[in-house]
Order: C-alpha cells, then structure tokens, then sequence
C-alpha cells in the first residue's frame, strides 16, 4: 500500500516538533526514517499510526484517510508493554480480541506467527521471564498478527543487546518481503542493512530523501585514495606542493588527496608518479563516505 505524508505539522505549546513534512512510501518499500535524538521521528510515527493528532496537514493509505485504514497499519512502538503474568500466546490472543479478530482465526494465526519471530517454543511462557529481545519479538508478532499491509516501526533495536538486535534485524528482513515498512531509527548501520531508502529529519524537518546510492553518489569525494611503498613515503610530502592539490590527509594506511578537477587531476598525478619512478600500490578516484559521515554532515 501507497503511504502519503502530506505538509504534516505538529506543535506542543511553544515548540514545532515536526514541521511541514512530506514524504511517500510506496508499496513493498522499506524506509528508514533516520534522525538524531529529539529530531521529531517518534512525534511523526505516532501522527502516522493514528496515536497523535497532526495540526496541519493529512496521511493517506491508498488514497483514503489514515483514520480508515487502521485495520491495514501495524504498529510497533520502541517499548512494547506486556502483562507479565501473561503467556506470548495469552498476549496475543488478548490483543487479537481487542483488535476484533475471531478466535477461531486466532487459535490456529497465533501458533504460526510465534513460530515465524522465533518464539513457538516460548509460546506459553510468561512474558516476565522473557529477554529484551524477545519482546521485541513479541511486539513485532502483535502488529503482525492481523495481517497489516504498512509496518511502522519506532526505534524497534536501539535498546537490545547486540544478540537482540541481530535477532529482530534478521526478522525485520523476512518481514520485509511481503510488507511495506517505515522504520524510525538514529542507528545508521541497523538502516543500512534493511532500509532501500533514507529520509532524514532534524529539528522537525526533512533534509534528505534518498537511496543509499543516492546518498553515497552525492557525496563522493573529489579525492584519490593512494597507497605507497615505504621507500617513496618522501614523495608524498612533494605532492602537496602541486598547484592542483588542495590537501593531504592520512587515511587506512595510505593518503586521501584532495584536488580540484578529479579526472584530469587524477590524470597529472598519475603522470607525476610514474616521471617520479614512484611504485603505487593502490590508486582509487571518488573516495566515498560512509553513511554514518553523510548522516553527521547532515545533521551536525
């Protein structure tokens, strides 16, 4: 299903925390909303997910007001709340009832889909004995459970342990498959590894909106990466001294050039190494950042 954010604004008394703000998330996709602490991201997933009230502007679900569509939306929040005296399979069928679900349908949904987040051997545990992990699980199974097309997700790893996070990472990516789903996370490398798209919000507004392609390719460097033998380390200190580069710097054990024109820059040095009789072991143009240097670039 096609998600529609349109010139949302959300105020609370004298602060603005999510201003104007638009964006699309069509079918099948998986967008990760990405943005430091106090950004807006958790404001802007619950205005989408029907909790919160946006003072301007509208959401749409397949051309029809979000309010209609909370039947087709899951909603993971980053702190699920359980009964802890309940068993998994307890809490599911409760929420299923709540969410109207016949408990017919219910006894035979709940079993599979415990068994598909890694908890049909727990499914009669209570949820007090249960790890962070698990939970998450747990919650990640209650927005599933009755069949959403849209999963909206806020912060569902930042507060694992690493064994919890690879655990609902690798859910999320079999989740992914058949769902569209909009992730809100501050975790560059969690986003990276499951999210096709990144929109990036800060003090309420978006600043980005791009594949990691993209990003990556608006970004690159007008810099050679280059590694030296030993012996020609002096030579490196006279490539400063060309008129078409703009600085040195020191990078994983070899040198970051930065010039003006990268083709025909990279084109001179070349030439300049081999008239030096200089051995280069490694000669690389458009030196690429990483997301997480992107991400400080854009919001720092």
């Amino acid at each position: 299903m096609r998600l529609e954010i349109k010139g949302i604004t959300k105020r609370f008394k004298q602060k603005t925390a999510v201003h104007d703000f638009s964006m699309v998330v069509n079918a099948n996709e998986c967008v990760g909303l990405i943005g430091p602490n106090g950004a807006g991201k958790s404001t802007l997933i619950q205005i989408i997910a029907d909790i919160l009230y946006a003072d301007e502007g509208e959401i749409l679900l397949d051309g029809q007001q979000i309010t209609r569509m909370k039947n087709q939306i899951g909603y993971l929040p980053q702190y699920p709340n359980f009964f802890t005296w309940m068993t998994a399979f307890e809490t599911l069928s409760f929420m299923g009832t709540l969410s109207g679900l016949p408990k017919n349908e219910l006894q035979n949904r709940i079993p599979l889909l415990l068994e598909k987040v890694g908890l049909g051997k727990e499914a009669h545990f209570q949820v007090g004995t249960f790890s962070g992990g698990m939970k998450q699980r747990l919650g990640i199974a209650q927005a599933l459970l009755h069949k959403p097309a849209l999963m909206i997700m806020d912060e569902p790893v930042s507060a694992l342990d690493p064994i919890g996070r690879r655990e609902v990472l690798n859910l999320l990516k079999e989740i992914k498959k058949e769902t569209t789903i909009l992730l809100s996370t501050h975790i560059l490398n969690d986003a990276e590894e499951i999210c096709e798209r990144f929109v990036v919000i800060q003090n309420g507004h978006k600043i980005e909106d791009a594949t990691k392609g993209q990003l990556l390719e608006r970004h690159q460097e007008s810099a050679i990466y280059l590694m030296v033998r030993q012996e020609d380390l002096n030579w490196v200190t006279t490539v400063e001294q060309l008129s078409y580069v703009r600085k040195i710097e020191n990078e994983r054990n070899g040198f970051k050039i930065h010039v003006h024109q990268l083709e025909e820059d990279a084109q001179k040095l070349l030439q300049y190494a081999i008239d030096s009789n200089v051995m280069l072991l490694k000669f690389e143009l458009g030196i690429h950042e990483s997301l997480e240097e992107i991400f400080l670039e854009l919001v720092v």
